[in-house]
């Protein structure tokens, strides 16, 4: 039986909605960014391959939004047209309808004040074929190419530093998002140079 595994992540680029839209706050970002390796408590490291999600979110048509893996904490849901996911060139990237509740409201509120800054995604991998690892390297490096998403969550601690979302009001966070993870890895360029 497939073990679940989860993966979290920073976010950061917090945007607030005006008080005068009407349109329910959102979140938006990458819960995975493809090809950026990452340190798994320091036992392995780990990258994800462009396309581990395709399958999963062509078949799996209820995928939820969790808040701290929590299942009783739901913020959005696939089927019900509140979580939206999709994966594109760069990653797993999601988009969160925030319900008017007082979970979604505090969260909304703690994204803004800064205190909830990170993603995560809940997986399995169904069978060996679905991942490869490499003892050559140390520590030992694993690849995986294909996952069964069955969630995503806002979290409040780390394991991929790559991965982005916001409390949105516009479709502009795509380019400021963009333009962010650019000059991330130009400061990162810089320093691993020192």
């Amino acid at each position: 039986m497939a073990k679940r595994e989860m993966r979290t992540f920073d976010i950061t680029k917090l945007k607030t909605r005006d008080a005068t839209e009407n349109e329910p706050p959102k979140i938006t970002g990458y819960a995975a960014v493809f090809n950026s390796k990452t340190s798994i408590g320091d036992f392995f490291e780990e990258i994800i391959e462009p396309g581990a999600f395709a399958r999963s979110l062509s078949e799996n048509g209820d995928i939820r939004a969790l808040f701290n893996h929590n299942w009783d904490n739901v913020l959005g849901r696939t089927k019900s047209g509140t979580l939206y996911l999709q994966e594109d060139e760069r990653g797993l990237k999601f988009e969160i309808e925030l319900p008017n509740t007082s979970l979604g409201r505090d969260l909304a509120e703690s994204m803004q004040r800064g205190d909830i800054n990170q993603c995560s995604f809940g997986f399995w991998i169904e069978d060996a074929g679905k991942e490869t690892w490499d003892y050559s390297v140390e520590p030992a490096l694993r690849t995986i190419h294909e996952v069964e998403l069955f969630e995503v969550s806002i979290v409040s601690l780390p394991a991929y530093d790559d991965t982005e979302a916001a409390l949105v009001r516009s479709k502009e966070i795509d380019k400021e998002v963009e333009q962010r993870i650019k000059l991330i890895n130009q400061i990162k360029g810089v320093l691993g140079n020192e």
